[in-house]
């Protein structure tokens, strides 16, 4: 062991990616290739009825332009394909935005130039495009992925007739978007059976499913290229139909076609969070414990499909509480499908906390003090205590670094200048799946080590961490491990979502990393030229490249000069899988507001979380700052406009549609606890990535009550609502 695991280690791919030597999925040369661009539908809801191509073929350059009459028929694929149907196979529209045809040309500029000239004619029907206009209409959906929309214990709706105090109120939030700084690429080669994709995605392996399922293709005849990803929070997850109808698009031409969606086509291409209205009642006794809750939430669903993904998980496991009623309802608007967006729960996340919040005022009771009463030690999916959850610790650490000892409880009391003062706090949690991976290692000739995993990186670090944990267990410098990622023909491993890829691939990269150490022990040990032939193996230890005999370190090996004598590489696999979870933490928030604008800043961020084991102290502090950006987003800025006449986004490039920069953000100190979680069979890891944005939007909102003494319960919390 080399002790790397737990150091701030810097990114491995760094140099790589500041000097442009790092290879995202649209910078990939492809001889021959033909240039898309997708034309999208201007109506929400109805029929196309014509479509004439005629000018857009003559535009120089133009070697096709395709409609639902040239598309070859495709199969809707399963999750992690998103949607109930595949555009351009028929003629109907089911919103505005979506792929009506595609135009292939020489140069990308051709291509855009010959889909404005493309004519579209349709029958089109009025839609709905408010959550406020169809709530009248709300329903139960069906079970989602194996997750019921109706959840219930205990009696609370008799528990809240006899709560001593209750509290009753809505929340809000819009519609939002991921806007990853890289936009979704496909790139389509196709070479006779065999179609490779250089895709921008979250999950190589489950790309491949959707891709081979939707040409009914062996997953062995497709292969998706991935190394690094410009962001995707989400958006990159499922497969969503540009990347189905670029391989269509390209197997027509019999040439590669690049697609590169526009700014604009994010918007409706690739998912979004769906509008949100949440309906809290919490049933309380004097002395802040809680009894009930009653939890209904309306999310914006589609005319054709029924998922929410904006899960309540919160209300179910973070409170003791012995009555508790979830009800997840949906809305079908003439809107694009929504997604998963980074920390799927915080919807539902900020309207629990506020609620808390409003309790604590209600009550008199410390907001910290009143999670501390409520704490739950019993982790619901097992029914049993929790083996290792540090969240009492969480707020301790966060309220004694933040100063919260020093608060004036009374709202509106707290100024400086001109400006009004506001503390707040959250507590944070994020759930983590369950999937199972492997990786490949391979030691070669010269001694270094080159370890595969068919994950990603979507900027968290994952290859950092994993070059770690591999070089750690195999006793290298950090420098002797190459770490491969992003490539179907790698071992299957986790998809970049649901904070489950370090918990589920840092266990086989281990055990690869410790079975490749064992077995060139074994190697040296057995060999008559081998310093330490004759040792036991399990007395030799392996350090900075070199193996050595416990009780004689003048005895001594090399992995290079072991491998040099025996000829041929030496390669293993690990594998595994661990149990879902969740992370817990705890952030404490201060916000300036000035009344005569009602401009409002946060000024200092201070977190503490419950992770489990720390791989990597600095790439874990940038999920935080990660995470606190996210949510200070969530919170003051990201709002998707829709007209709602036409059911077209109106704000859909980075001008309009406000998201944080360096400027908005305040240094943020991060706290973790850092301990082994026992319940977690790979090295003690939890999901964590999701966990620090998720009470961020609620600190903020309990800051300005704390501020002004106003509580606001519609994100974002603008100027105009401020005032």
């Amino acid at each position: 062991m080399t002790g790397l695991v737990g150091q701030g280690v810097p990114r491995v791919e760094g140099r790589a990616k500041v000097t442009g030597a790092a290879r995202y999925a649209a910078d990939n040369e492809v001889t021959g290739v033909l240039h898309g661009f997708l034309v999208m539908s201007t109506i929400a809801r109805g029929e196309v009825t014509e479509i004439d191509t005629r000018a857009a073929l003559a535009h120089p350059g133009v070697v096709a332009v395709y409609t639902h009459a040239d598309m070859p028929k495709l199969t809707v694929p399963d999750f992690p394909y998103n949607r109930p149907f595949i555009p351009m196979q028929d003629t109907r529209v089911h919103h505005n935005g979506q792929p009506v045809a595609y135009v292939l040309a020489q140069t990308l500029e051709q291509a855009q130039e010959a889909a404005n000239l493309v004519k579209v004619r349709y029958r089109a029907e009025d839609p709905v495009t408010r959550l406020a206009d169809a709530l009248h209409e709300a329903f139960l959906p069906d079970a989602f992925r194996n997750r019921l929309n109706e959840t219930a214990r205990g009696d609370a709706a008799a528990a809240l007739e006899q709560a001593e105090v209750r509290i009753d109120q809505t929340y809000s939030s819009p519609m939002q978007h991921h806007n990853p700084i890289e936009p979704h690429t496909t790139t389509a080669v196709w070479e006779g059976g065999t179609l490779t994709l250089y895709e921008s995605t979250q999950g190589v392996i489950l790309s491949r499913k959707a891709v081979s399922d939707a040409f009914r293709m062996r997953p062995d005849q497709v292969r998706i290229i991935s190394p690094y990803l410009g962001g995707g929070f989400g958006a990159k997850g499922p497969t969503y139909p540009h990347t189905l109808l670029t391989a269509a698009a390209a197997q027509l031409a019999g040439r590669p076609v690049k697609l590169v969606l526009s700014r604009a086509q994010m918007y409706t291409s690739n998912g979004h969070r769906a509008e949100y209205r949440h309906h809290i009642r919490l049933g309380a006794t004097r002395q802040g414990v809680l009894t009930a809750i009653a939890d209904t939430s309306t999310a914006q669903v589609t005319r054709i499909d029924e998922n929410v993904y904006n899960g309540s998980d919160s209300t179910l496991h973070l409170y003791a509480c012995p009555n508790v009623h979830v009800r997840q309802m949906g809305v079908r608007l003439d809107l694009p499908t929504s997604s998963y967006m980074r920390s799927p729960e915080t919807t539902a996340h900020f309207g629990l906390e506020t609620a808390m919040d409003e309790l604590s005022y209600e009550l008199g009771i410390d907001p910290v003090e009143l999670r501390i009463r409520n704490h739950n030690p019993v982790n619901p999916r097992t029914g049993s205590p929790y083996a290792d959850k540090h969240l009492l610790e969480c707020y301790r650490a966060a309220a004694e670094a933040f100063g919260w000892a020093r608060r004036n409880p009374r709202p509106g009391t707290s100024r400086d200048g001109d400006e009004y003062v506001g503390w707040g706090m959250a507590t944070e949690t994020h759930t983590y799946g369950w999937i199972r991976s492997e990786a490949g290692l391979t030691i070669g000739l010269d001694g270094r080590a080159t370890l595969r995993a068919a994950t990603q990186e979507i900027g968290t670090g994952t290859y950092t961490v994993l070059t770690q944990v591999a070089a750690d267990g195999l006793g290298m410098p950090l420098g002797h491990v190459t770490t491969l990622l992003g490539d179907t023909t790698y071992p299957p491993a986790s998809l970049s979502a649901g904070s489950s890829t370090m918990p589920s691939v840092v266990g086989p990269v281990s055990q690869a990393a410790q079975s490749a150490r064992d077995a060139v022990i074994a190697l040296a040990v057995a060999d008559p030229r081998s310093p330490l032939h004759g040792v036991p193996a399990k007395d030799v230890m392996a350090e900075d490249g070199r193996l050595f005999a416990r009780g004689d370190r003048g005895r001594r090996d090399s992995y290079r000069d072991v491998m040099a004598r025996h000829g041929r590489p030496v390669e293993v696999r690990g594998h595994g899988d661990n149990a879902p979870g969740h992370s817990f933490g705890a952030v404490f928030v201060e916000v300036r507001i000035q009344p005569r604008l009602g401009r409002l800043r946060v000024t200092r961020v201070v977190t503490a979380h419950d992770l489990g084991r720390v791989l990597n102290q600095r790439t874990a502090r940038g999920q935080v700052i990660g995470g606190v950006t996210w949510g200070i987003g969530f919170a003051l800025m990201e709002h998707t406009m829709v007209d709602p006449t036409t059911a077209r986004v109106v704000n859909p490039n980075l001008s309009t549609y406000l998201v944080p920069v360096c400027a908005d953000t305040p240094s943020v100190e991060a706290l973790f606890v850092d301990r082994s979680d026992p319940d977690s069979k790979l090295l003690g890891v939890r999901g964590f990535g999701e966990t620090p944005g998720t009470g961020v939007p609620a600190a903020i909102g309990n800051a300005i009550y704390h501020a002004i003494g106003r509580r606001l319960r519609d994100v974002p919390f603008t100027q105009d609502k401020l005032l």
